[in-house]
């Protein structure tokens, strides 16, 4: 197929563009470059993209792909918060628009990457993809609002999908640090401790960035009756943990840690347990090849490789980022370059 992926230059579509393009798919990328300079280890594989906002994003830009795989979002809660309204204008108008253009440029299928977020504060149950939605950040509610808009937009010919990531986790040649496996592991490595912010008790369904990439790969290849404006849980359902398991698993991973609560730190409320058995009951086989263990020995394997320091850390939170290019006067208060991007 070919495949335009948004985001391609981010954390998990520096990953999924190399998946995809491994299973055979002709893959274009898309991505406004905001994360420029996060690069860490080896840069992935080269493919051709257009440099460009998603929220500018037409149909002649999309003409003659057979499917959108749309990543390209403000990507985690503290950087939602920034400016809750731009929030919303990227990650939900702007999501709807690329659906919009999609259908009119007659593109067949489009992905989403949704998020678990969208359950919110949902305690210690297991939830399912009925489960109501409850989320407590712009970034979650987002997720709800494109879901909702885009499958009034599902027909015969235009056939999208969202799938619920569980928060990732992995090693990425754009890393982020900003996550809590990633960030527990590197706050280990280059301070001896792992800092946990909260009490350790939230639960977290979570999923290695190549099992997300695989994922996407299966359902684009599925049949499309299989998958056609359904949602899918992604992650394992053996793959939920307290924080404070998260912690314990990190101490056993970084040679001579050992494990704090920040002082004050009290219970999360963004706090859910996920369900994933129906992506594998609609695509029979598919499963997930990691676990937090493999992956927290691969994360402290890539920042030992890669010398990662405790002030080199930083510049992978993506709050910190985009304070920096703002402060700098490269990106305006919605976010835009001021310099103008071209289609290469």
């Amino acid at each position: 197929m070919n495949v335009l992926v948004t985001g391609h230059d981010g954390y998990i579509g520096s990953v999924m563009s190399g998946v995809l393009s491994a299973a055979g798919h002709s893959v274009t990328g898309l991505d406004a470059f905001l994360y420029e300079g996060c690069d860490f280890g080896p840069n992935p594989p080269p493919i051709p993209f257009i440099n460009k906002d998603v929220r500018d994003v037409v149909a002649d830009d999309l003409r003659g792909f057979d499917a959108v795989i749309h990543l390209a979002a403000l990507s985690n809660d503290p950087l939602g918060c920034l400016d809750e309204s731009c929030t919303y204008e990227i990650n939900h108008l702007g999501s709807v628009s690329l659906a919009r253009a999609a259908k009119a440029a007659g593109v067949p299928r489009f992905l989403f990457a949704s998020s678990c977020s969208l359950y919110g504060a949902a305690g210690d149950d297991m939830l399912d993809e009925t489960a109501a939605f409850n989320p407590i950040t712009a970034y979650g509610a987002s997720k709800v609002l494109v879901e909702q808009d885009v499958a009034k937009l599902a027909d015969d010919s235009f056939s999208p999908t969202y799938l619920r990531n569980a928060t990732a986790y992995g090693a990425s040649p754009r890393l982020r640090a900003d996550i809590v496996v990633n960030n527990l592991v590197g706050i280990a490595y280059t301070t001896g401790e792992v800092l946990i912010q909260s009490d350790g008790t939230p639960w977290r369904p979570l999923v290695h960035i190549r099992d997300i990439s695989r994922a996407f790969l299966a359902v684009l290849e599925a049949p499309r009756e299989a998958v056609h404006n359904q949602a899918f849980n992604v992650g394992s359902s053996q793959e939920n943990y307290r924080i404070s398991d998260v912690a314990s698993i990190v101490q056993k991973v970084v040679p001579g840690c050992s494990v704090r609560y920040a002082e004050g730190g009290g219970p999360d409320p963004r706090c859910y347990r996920v369900t994933c058995d129906k992506l594998s009951a609609h695509i029979p086989g598919f499963k997930l090849d990691w676990t937090v263990q493999r992956g927290a020995e691969e994360l402290y394997t890539s920042y030992v490789q890669n010398g990662l320091t405790k002030d080199m850390f930083s510049r992978y939170v993506r709050l910190n980022k985009i304070q920096a290019l703002m402060k700098d006067g490269q990106l305006d208060s919605d976010l835009r370059w001021r310099r103008s991007t071209v289609a290469v």
